[in-house]
């Protein structure tokens, strides 16, 4: 399919006008070589190459201020490393190396695969990437090329890029090319050409990612250079080429006059010994042990002891012990006392428990979270509720968001009414409660909850509630303005009584009864709610009118002249 390059048709590493000829590395120059950095600079004919977007750091006027700035560059002047990097423009399957690099989907699809591979080298390779069972992001699997002039294909999975991600998209994308670096060394391999691992389809930015490419290929040839005679970056737009000849100086300076402009120009994170970005949160922190003044022991008798008591003298020593932190020691108890201190809080919860459950409120049982258990509680429902279809619960109207009250709270609006004990899954609702709770609880809000006829409904028991409440965290009680309750009920006030009494002393004390719409429009607007019609209705004959008239229409309480 191929055929080789006998003279020098190719200029500065350009395929050819024919776009099956094969290109030697010998007519690629390499990034070290003088005629590469001409090349760049003047001999490009694109238009294009040169954009005013991407000023060149080598001719910065900031350079020559950076130069005696003292600093200790992190990326010196390797000549060794230098030369067995290239920069060539164009696909990489035309590039006899003994490896080239396929950016693909986790399924190896031959759809998601670079632009032209499958093309170039046959069914063969799409046949034999189906018997991988799949690859993962940031690792890599090879193949061979078949009818490729190059050896082995390497396929990766580049990592799908959202800013709030930004840290885990980076060091994903440097795993790759990590990865392809070292399934080459493993298979005996030594050069290899690399194309965009990131792509457009999965919204990395270019420059940034080239940055992560460039860094982590510099790390490994540090490490590795004896084992890789040659790198390829190759390119296919000259927005990508022009990227790579702006950054390629600030890692693979040539000379001292660009190790210096690096100085200045590279960012303040280029990640550890591997190019991967630096989490200081996440690193690990050993403290020496404290030193203390020991007093010398005084010098007792030698006695001889049995070889198997020598072990139990040295054990009851206590030289080691001056050493143990006493503010470390006291955080470990002893496994009997956190049982009885466990046994302890379960018959304190008990003795209003019993109450409860004789009064009929429901099994209040159990001992009371802490801060801690009651995050991980938190964490683990919402985390479950982000992966669920929870459609037909939004579908009830049950829970929905509403907009403001009148200082601005976001509300949440609930609907007794609505609460079909017998046809609910309570777990499920539960998760979509605390799905559609958790941008509010980040700050102050309302709850509305209309009671009205809802007293011809099932409703759970306040060990549910309890237990709902725990789930939700103490930030929901804590940033909690108030629950205006329309409607209430004898039964609905000693529900809450007792929730007061025996569950929550703190968010409960925050409900406020409001006997009609009126007076709920004093603290939350109407064009705010979304109230049901039944309200309306259960409103006029609870009120007996008195005083109201409601447009059939727009559903607005007027108050009568």
């Amino acid at each position: 399919m191929y055929r080789t390059v006998a003279s020098a048709p190719t200029r500065g590493g350009l395929p050819t006008d024919s776009g099956d000829s094969v290109v030697d590395l010998d007519q690629i120059p390499r990034w070290s070589d003088a005629e590469q950095r001409s090349y760049l600079e003047h001999e490009n004919a694109d238009p294009s190459f040169f954009n005013s977007k991407f000023p060149d750091p080598l001719t910065s006027p900031s350079a020559a201020e950076s130069s005696g700035n003292g600093l200790v560059s992190r990326f010196p002047v390797d000549h060794e490393i230098n030369s067995k990097i290239y920069l060539w423009r164009g696909n990489p399957w035309n590039l006899e190396v003994d490896a080239v690099v396929n950016s693909t989907n986790e399924n190896l699809d031959e759809a998601h695969s670079s632009p032209g591979l499958h093309a170039a080298t046959g069914p063969g390779l799409a046949e034999e990437c189906a018997t991988l069972g799949g690859c993962r992001t940031g690792m890599a699997k090879v193949t061979n090329a078949y009818d490729l002039p190059a050896r082995r294909v390497i396929h990766t999975v580049g990592p799908k890029y959202a800013v709030k991600y930004h840290t885990a998209a980076e060091n994903a994308l440097s795993h790759c090319y990590r990865s392809c670096l070292e399934l080459l060394i493993e298979n005996r391999l030594q050069s290899i050409a690399m194309g965009c691992i990131y792509t457009e389809a999965k919204n990395y930015p270019r420059e940034p990612a080239a940055h992560v490419a460039i860094r982590t290929v510099r790390r490994f040839l540090e490490k590795q250079k004896d084992k890789i005679t040659a790198v390829v970056f190759c390119t296919t737009t000259s927005t990508d080429t022009e990227i790579y000849k702006r950054l390629l100086p600030l890692y693979f300076p040539r000379d001292i006059h660009e190790e210096e402009v690096a100085l200045s120009k590279l960012p303040a994170d280029v990640g550890d010994e591997n190019g991967e970005t630096i989490i200081d949160e996440r690193k690990i922190r050993i403290k020496p042990l404290p030193k203390k003044n020991i007093p010398k022991p005084t010098q007792a008798p030698v006695i001889d002891l049995p070889v198997s008591d020598v072990g139990l003298a040295r054990r009851n020593s206590s030289y080691l012990d001056s050493y143990l932190d006493p503010a470390f020691m006291s955080l470990i108890k002893d496994p009997d006392e956190r049982r009885k201190e466990q046994w302890e809080k379960t018959a304190q919860a008990q003795s209003g428990w019993n109450c409860a459950k004789m009064l009929g409120f429901g099994d209040l049982g159990g001992p009371p979270l802490s801060a801690a258990e009651e995050y991980s509680l938190h964490s683990r429902y919402l985390s479950k509720a982000n992966t669920l279809n929870l459609s037909e619960i939004a579908e009830m109207k049950i829970v929905y968001r509403g907009g403001v009250d009148s200082e601005g709270r976001p509300v949440m609006v609930v609907v007794g009414a609505h609460f079909l004990l017998r046809c609910l899954d309570l777990e499920r609702f539960v998760h979509y409660v605390v799905k559609e709770f958790e941008p509010l609880i980040q700050k102050p809000f309302t709850i509305v909850y209309f009671h009205s006829a809802a007293s011809l409904q099932m409703q759970p028991d306040l060990g549910w509630m309890r237990r709902l409440q725990q789930i939700l965290g103490r930030k929901h009680q804590r940033n909690l303005h108030a629950i205006y309750v329309l409607h209430p009920t004898f039964g609905l006030k000693a529900a809450i009584f007792a929730l007061q009494l025996f569950v929550d002393n703190v968010a409960w004390k925050k409900v406020v009864y409001v006997d009609r719409l009126l007076q709920l429009f004093r603290y939350v607007p109407r064009e705010q709610l979304t109230i049901p019609d039944f309200v309306f209705q259960h409103d006029l004959e609870v009120n007996g009118g008195k005083g109201l008239i409601v447009d059939p229409r727009t559903k607005y309480v007027y108050q009568r002249p």
